[in-house]
């Protein structure tokens, strides 16, 4: 079993083999205090009325046990109540053995057996401990008997006494103060355990944060940094500093820390990266310390669009409403003139025409009312080409093609499900723009609608492709990048 040499060296935690270990150390020395007092030339003086062999004796055994409870305070794991209470008897009893071989030291003796009977009990139980001074007592008053009928002097029982409370309140107090400890170290273990929890907690936090974050020393040395940030600017395992990491955030810190900037300028890597809006702010108590918070502009560029339509929705449905009430009067007017006799086939093809651009026109309310009010699509079962059919008929009759050319194409019979509303909006405003940005210049637009069953990577099975074909000279690069 391994030894330690001091006490720094004991296993964490064993504070009381600490104590045991000082303890014991403090009675080797008033072992050889007493060796040193037992052997001193007698010419000197500094005892009177000394039983030489006696006191020597008790001086020795002290010493050797001194030693002995030194030793076996060494070894971790030592056994405290059983080191703790036979160290606190064996100086009683030498104590006893000194007081009854010299005269001329009782008082400090005495004492001395105080502080003994004090500190040990801090060690011991409370039973243990009374018991002890109750022996330490015994002890005192035994000696002052066998003084007192050895040499007939008539010594006041006052000191006795005296010395038989104190032990018993420094072992009362002792105790005391051994409960008060006991109850503060486990309250300060559990205000250690809730910060540690905290702590962990934080970084956990911290560590999850969409938000990067990173935390630099004075010399912009790395000390902490979590996942997102190590995402967004890229971070390399080798990257000791700022500037290792990011020279150009680097300059902002600095530029930041010289001039107190407020609100630094955004920060984009690379031509393909992502553009970051940093923030900076100093803390640290012991040393100067900085955080980076880095956040990706495409988030609030989404926020932004979000609420942009959302107010759109809410403007798209005022609309709605207002266009609703004129609508419906051309609907019924529209009626009314088709119930007219005699009116010319052309005419009523005209009327034709405006009732259902009306209803399509009511459709495209009801739809812009349903997505404000975030109503899912009313899917259904089409059949897809019979509907690419119908929608090239209502455009064309809508829209006076001209010199233009519509038409759809389809393999055989597909079936979908999909809001009718809904794909008759998105193609008429992907048609419209094929006629207006999708024809060579001085030719007329040729727009094709293809349907064909999904085969590309990562279709699902019956799902159908929709193709809306031009012919015009396409996206520049540059625009479509």
């Amino acid at each position: 079993m391994p030894f330690v040499r001091s006490s720094s060296q004991l296993p964490q935690g064993s504070v009381e083999q600490r104590e045991l270990f000082a303890f014991a150390l403090y009675r080797l020395l008033e072992a050889v205090l007493l060796a040193v007092l037992a052997f001193v030339p007698g010419h000197l003086n500094l005892l009177t009325e000394v039983d030489a062999p006696l006191l020597r004796g008790a001086a020795l055994a002290y010493l050797t046990a001194s030693l002995l409870l030194l030793w076996l305070a060494r070894r971790p794991g030592a056994t405290l109540g059983v080191q703790g209470g036979g160290g606190l008897a064996v100086d009683i009893t030498v104590a006893a053995t000194a007081l009854a071989a010299q005269q001329g030291l009782d008082a400090a003796i005495g004492l001395l057996l105080i502080f003994n009977i004090s500190i040990g009990s801090l060690l011991l139980r409370p039973r243990l401990a009374i018991a002890l001074a109750l022996l330490a007592a015994a002890a005192v008053f035994g000696e002052f008997a066998l003084s007192t009928f050895a040499t007939g002097d008539d010594r006041p029982l006052v000191e006795p006494a005296m010395f038989a409370v104190c032990y018993l309140a420094g072992a009362a107090f002792s105790q005391f103060l051994r409960r008060e400890l006991a109850r503060s170290e486990a309250l300060a273990d559990e205000r250690g355990s809730e910060v540690a929890q905290l702590a962990e907690l934080n970084e956990l936090v911290i560590r999850r944060m969409r938000t990067g974050v990173l935390v630099v020393d004075e010399r912009h040395h790395l000390r902490l940094f979590n996942e997102a940030a190590w995402a967004l600017l890229g971070a390399r395992g080798d990257a000791q500093t700022l500037h290792d990491l990011n020279p150009a955030l680097d300059a902002l810190l600095r530029r930041w820390r010289s001039t107190g900037e407020v609100q630094p300028r955004s920060l984009r890597l690379g031509d393909d990266g992502p553009e970051l809006l940093p923030r900076f702010a100093a803390t640290g108590v012991r040393e100067a310390l900085f955080l980076v918070f880095l956040d990706d502009a495409r988030v609030y560029s989404g926020r932004a669009e979000e609420l942009t339509l959302a107010t759109l929705g809410r403007l798209g449905a005022s609309i709605a409403h207002e266009i609703r009430n004129p609508l419906s009067a051309i609907l019924h007017a529209a009626q009314l003139l088709d119930e007219s006799p005699g009116m010319p086939e052309a005419d009523r093809r005209l009327l034709e025409i405006i009732q259902g651009q009306c209803q399509r026109m009511d459709g495209i309310v009801d739809s812009i009312l349903g997505l404000a009010r975030r109503e899912r699509a009313q899917a259904e079962v089409v059949d897809v080409p019979r509907l690419l059919q119908r929608f090239v008929a209502d455009y064309s009759s809508a829209h006076p093609l001209g010199a233009d050319r519509l038409e759809a194409r389809h393999p055989g019979p597909l079936a979908a499900v999909v809001d009718p509303r809904h794909l008759q909006q998105v193609l008429t405003v992907l048609v419209d723009n094929a006629r207006a940005y999708g024809r060579l210049p001085g030719e007329p637009a040729r727009v094709l609608l293809r349907a064909a069953p999904a085969n590309g990577e990562g279709a699902e099975a019956g799902s159908i492709d929709i193709d809306v074909l031009d012919h015009g000279p396409g996206i520049a690069p540059g625009v479509a990048a």
